[in-house]
């Protein structure tokens, strides 16, 4: 395979699952960016669902969860989901620069909720099945994700396996350079080899590399002489 159309399909390949990363991470920094005004605005039901539509179950993630833990907790007064949150944050970044306080968090909401449905309080029936449904759209997203990463990395690193192969080849390839006019020549015969070729023009064989260079590129090992090829005596 030509090396140049080797190397432009890696690299195209590697240009693609590099631009859908970059579009996928360019889209979470939007909504991100989005929700944090929606937040700063009193907007919080509308930043929630900004927030949650950037997660996508990488560490980079966790700084959402945090910002989705404080929504629930502070603004919204719903302790179950913020839990939710922390405990994500702190399962994608536990050694984050808010762990220390998610921790805390954490103690704080499950007194609340203990608190609250310790004097008969119940989780309503639609509240439950919220929760139980998001979780297992988290659950099943982080494990597409997962499965996405999964798939990119090794279509990638078989990119560049192809590239390296191909590149390789057309570095051992035997391609002859076009004739200059004017240098000297000599017409290959039966039996000639480079070395025989360097002795009966600079009188011993140690120049035969000079011959090959000057007559093919990017060769690996010795040149194979055909009878009749012509070659340039630099």
């Amino acid at each position: 395979m030509n090396r140049n159309v080797v190397t432009a399909w890696g690299a195209l390949v590697l240009i693609c699952f590099s631009g859908c990363e970059k579009i996928y991470q360019q889209h979470a920094s939007r909504q991100q960016a989005n929700a944090d005004l929606k937040s700063a605005a009193g907007e919080h039901q509308a930043a929630v669902e900004l927030y949650e539509s950037a997660l996508d179950g990488t560490p980079e993630s966790a700084e959402i969860h945090y910002k989705l833990g404080m929504l629930y907790d502070e603004k919204l007064k719903q302790p179950i989901n913020a839990v939710h949150h922390f405990q994500r944050y702190l399962a994608l970044a536990p050694e984050g620069a808010h762990a220390s306080d998610v921790k805390n968090f954490i103690k704080e909401d499950q007194l609340k909720m203990v608190t609250r449905f310790g004097n008969g309080a119940t989780i309503p029936q639609q509240e439950a099945v919220r929760l139980k449904n998001d979780n297992f759209a988290l659950r099943k997203q982080v494990l597409d994700l997962r499965a996405e990463l999964e798939a990119a990395s090794k279509a990638r690193a078989l990119a560049l396996k192809n590239a390296g192969t191909g590149a390789k080849a057309a570095r051992g390839a035997q391609v002859q350079k076009p004739l200059v006019p004017g240098v000297k020549t000599y017409t290959v015969t039966p039996g000639d080899t480079l070395a025989s070729i360097s002795r009966k023009f600079y009188g011993n064989s140690g120049r035969w590399k000079r011959i090959q260079d000057a007559n093919f590129n990017t060769m690996e090992g010795t040149a194979r002489l055909q009878p009749g090829m012509v070659l340039m005596i630099p």
